[in-house]
């Protein structure tokens, strides 16, 4: 009997390119980028306009994801940066390539 598979996300909002940025994980990453972006979360994003998906990574368990998302939070300003750019140079909305 296979267990059933679970995916959860790290991902990173930005305000604009190098502007604001948030750090969060979630196991349903369509739907809490939408929220983000309508600003059905109340607090941090809301309140800076931070609703641009720039860079996320999946993992298959939560303790991973959780481990990672923390990791993230306590890095320089700087590396985070590095971070989305290297992947996403331009700072693009990813948020139709997870769709």
């Amino acid at each position: 009997m296979q267990g059933r598979q679970h995916e959860y996300w790290v991902y990173i909002l930005a305000s604009r390119r190098n502007g604001t940025l948030y750090t969060g994980v979630t196991n349903d990453i369509v739907r809490r980028v939408w929220e983000h972006r309508e600003g059905l979360v109340p607090g941090f994003t809301s309140r800076y306009g931070v609703k641009t998906l720039v860079w996320c990574e999946e993992y298959r368990y939560v303790n991973d994801a959780i481990a990672r998302e923390k990791a993230i939070k306590s890095w320089p300003r700087q590396w985070k940066i590095n971070l989305i750019e290297k992947d996403n140079p331009n700072w693009d909305d990813l948020f139709d390539d997870i769709l």
